[in-house]
């Protein structure tokens, strides 16, 4: 599965950074070891992000939803 940020370009280097992190599943403990900042720091940056309203949109391959098209049943339609 891949995700898509929308509205990246609204939030600060920073915010784009704890936003891919968090967005991406790791714990604010997680993302403050990796940025080498507070879990603290985390929980603002987050939360200023949000409050900018970006969007994430998961982009899911048809066949991980059961909805891939048989190539052989394409000519059946």
């Amino acid at each position: 599965m891949q995700i898509e940020i929308r509205g990246l370009e609204r939030l600060s280097f920073r915010e784009r950074q704890v936003v891919v992190l968090k967005e991406s599943g790791k714990s604010n403990e997680e993302v403050a070891q990796v940025l080498a900042v507070t879990p603290a720091t985390v929980a603002t940056l987050y939360k200023r992000a949000r409050s900018k309203g970006y969007q994430v949109v998961a982009v899911l391959p048809l066949d991980t939803l059961g909805l891939a098209v048989d190539p052989a049943e394409e000519g059946e339609r």
